[in-house]
């Protein structure tokens, strides 16, 4: 039994139940958030949950802005700026495509990067699982029910910015570790996609109900998951959380036929587990790949 550590009168749970609240968490606050773009937009609405993330992440760890380096703030903007770009782009993708196939294709970005530079003849296997994977989920003709191109984009350009966040929030976490080292990323990636959440007109759209949905948003996308998974890198092995991170285009497809009434075909849905399966396989396979981290 791992205790809390001393000091702290924090609740804990087991690593791995843990991580996989960590994944519902976050894929139900996607669902949530896109049940917000008929009123605030898909910009709206991404800029709602990330200026809310901010503020939450800048109350609970007051990063010291006047005693940082320039180093920290040459790996903080950058950071926060592909976050930013990261989150307006995933929501733009949600607006034209279903979720689960949004996050399937978004995983993509933290595949390759997992097995970039890899020789062996193992982790070629999963580059062509995935590959498969996007072949079948990408629209290959104009037909009525076929999935948009854009939106397809969209979220492979999002997964693009999910490894760009990879490799920099590793850079940010070797020169300002913790938690101040996100929240002052958070800073950037809010003053990056403020200009079009302002564009949008979501500000005036704005009510009580509507700000407790996009805060609810935040809470379930960014704080909750961030702690859950937190405690969980305290005892489970790297690996271990990087496979259990692969559920999350299943789990985003389950809560996007749940919530949102989106139903995939036989066909999207092997692509996605062919995704999922690629990421777990890479994962175990990888000698030093980093797992995907929380999308603040």
């Amino acid at each position: 039994m791992h205790e809390a550590p001393a000091g702290r009168s924090g609740w804990t749970l087991p690593p791995i139940p843990a991580v996989l609240l960590a994944v519902v968490s976050v894929q139900g606050g996607a669902a949530l958030a896109k049940g917000l773009f008929p009123v605030l937009g898909a910009a709206g609405t991404a800029g709602l949950r990330i200026v809310l993330a901010t503020l939450i992440l800048l109350v609970v760890f007051r990063p010291p802005f006047t005693r940082f380096t320039r180093a920290q703030w040459l790996a903080a903007i950058p950071y926060g700026l592909v976050l930013g770009t990261m989150n307006l782009s995933f929501y733009l993708a949600l607006t034209r495509i279903p979720l689960g196939l949004g996050v399937t294709l978004e995983f993509i970005g933290p595949l390759v990067l997992a097995v970039a530079g890899s020789r062996r003849a193992l982790d070629f296997l999963w580059v062509v699982l995935a590959a498969f994977g996007i072949v079948l989920i990408t629209p290959w003709s104009a037909r009525p029910g076929a999935l948009d191109l854009v939106g397809v984009l969209l979220a492979l350009f999002a997964g693009a910015c999910w490894a760009a966040y990879i490799v920099l929030g590793g850079r940010l976490s070797r020169v300002l570790p913790g938690g101040a080292g996100v929240a002052v990323g958070m800073v950037f990636s809010s003053l990056a996609i403020l200009p079009f959440a302002l564009a949008s007109g979501a500000v005036a759209k704005l009510s009580p109900t509507l700000f407790a949905a996009g805060l609810g948003v935040a809470l379930l996308s960014g704080a909750l998951p961030y702690t859950l998974e937190l405690m969980a890198l305290r005892v489970l092995p790297s690996r271990t959380f990087g496979i259990l991170m692969s559920l999350e285009p299943a789990v985003a497809t389950l809560m996007g036929l749940v919530f949102l009434h989106e139903h995939l075909s036989p066909v999207q849905w092997l692509a996605v587990l062919l995704v999922s399966a690629a990421s777990a396989g890479a994962t175990l396979t990888a000698r030093r790949a980093p797992p995907p981290p929380v999308e603040a």
